[in-house]
């Protein structure tokens, strides 16, 4: 399933962005829910296993991850959580965005094997990131064919890392502190979504309440 569901998520937000990138409608609540999904997950369940692992200066790989996804935030634009800043009238195939993302989507896949949870989370948090890509794309002057690829290339990224970590030793040799990385980076994202999820930052009680259910449901299950 951490193979299969990332690239699900990604075709979906594809297709959304293809007929609805024009309107937007309902993004902007669906990418809260899942900052509040994610960050929920994460702070339940994922931070204290890290901390479980009982390793002196873990917190230290932590804010690495945090200051990894500032690096890789200020190249994709801010494309994690939903904000694009590129000129539109690109013709040429972005690199950068791609490279950014795809670290991001990489490593973002390690852990997700072993937590069916995160694998939710992040799967939740991909569909509306990828119909914010997506729909940007379609506003620039690149063809159907290179976002497509550009879409495809991204979605196999998480399964990829999911792949290393099943398949080599060497991930599962230093796990612990690559899923501490992980942590800083889903801390840094999730946190960004909802501080930035209203409109010059005042308060929004459709929002607030999309937040409240996406803690709600995290707290469920």
């Amino acid at each position: 399933m951490s193979l299969i569901l990332p690239i699900i998520a990604a075709i979906v937000g594809f297709i959304v962005a293809f007929f609805l990138h024009k309107k937007q409608v309902g993004v902007n609540l669906l990418l809260a829910f899942s900052g509040a999904f994610l960050l929920s997950v994460t702070v339940l369940e994922f931070l204290p296993s890290i901390y479980a692992s009982e390793i002196s200066n873990i917190g230290l790989y932590i804010l690495v991850g945090l200051l990894l996804q500032i690096i890789l935030e200020y190249l994709s634009g801010g494309a994690e959580h939903g904000h694009l800043h590129h000129d539109k009238q690109a013709k040429k195939f972005p690199w950068v965005l791609f490279l950014s993302l795809s670290i991001h989507a990489l490593i973002e896949g390690i852990p997700l094997h072993h937590n069916h949870h995160l694998l939710v989370a992040v799967v939740i948090h991909k569909i509306p990131i990828a119909i914010i890509i997506a729909s940007f794309l379609f506003q620039t002057r690149l063809s159907t064919f290179k976002i497509g690829v550009f879409l495809l290339a991204f979605a196999l990224m998480t399964p990829l890392g999911s792949f290393l970590q099943q398949n080599y030793t060497i991930f599962n040799t230093y796990s612990t502190y690559l899923n501490a990385v992980v942590v800083g980076i889903f801390l840094h994202v999730s946190t960004t979504i909802l501080f930035e999820s209203s409109r010059d930052h005042k308060f929004n009680l459709s929002k607030f309440g999309i937040i409240l259910l996406g803690i709600g449901i995290a707290l469920l299950i």
